[in-house]
């Protein structure tokens, strides 16, 4: 398994493991699926802030990190995506993009990561946990899809 950073033709590959979990699954809460154009703008901004694991030329999933919030007293802090293929789930992907991207943000300064991540995504919840993130606060009924309201956990881990 290799880890590099996100290029153009990586789009087409995590376009087929991110849309799913939008359209089918409650581990986002948006509805709205990623487009060509968009990602790929997202990881032209982002440079070596968007990694992708990839093993024999399979894009196995990727992890990024952005501003958290506007403003200067925020410049220090980033919320984080991480979103695995099911196949390579459990197999140690996750734990090593997780690792360089927070080199990566160290590096920039980044002082605090943060996840925000749904209360019905369980093993989210576990595998941030095993990686160090302490929960930080649940807001009840902050999202709402597939007609019922879901909680956000929001975590954090100091770097």
């Amino acid at each position: 398994m290799r880890i590099r950073p996100g290029c153009a033709a990586d789009v087409p590959a995590i376009l087929e493991i991110w849309n799913p979990l939008i359209r089918d699954t409650g581990a986002t809460f948006t509805s709205v699926e990623k487009t060509a154009d968009g990602l790929a703008a997202v990881i032209a901004e982002r440079g070596d802030a968007f990694l992708v694991a990839e093993d024999a030329g399979a894009v196995l999933g990727f992890a990024s990190y952005g501003s958290f919030r506007d403003g200067p007293g925020y410049l220090h802090t980033a919320e984080h995506s991480v979103i695995l293929s099911p196949g390579a789930q459990g197999r140690g992907v996750g734990r090593a993009l997780m690792r360089r991207l927070e080199d990566e943000a160290r590096a920039r300064g980044v002082h605090l990561l943060v996840a925000a991540v749904s209360g019905e995504n369980a093993s989210a919840l576990a595998f941030h946990r095993a990686i160090g993130f302490e929960e930080g606060g649940r807001l009840p009924e902050a999202g709402r899809k597939f007609g019922r309201w879901m909680d956000l956990v929001l975590m954090h881990k100091r770097l």
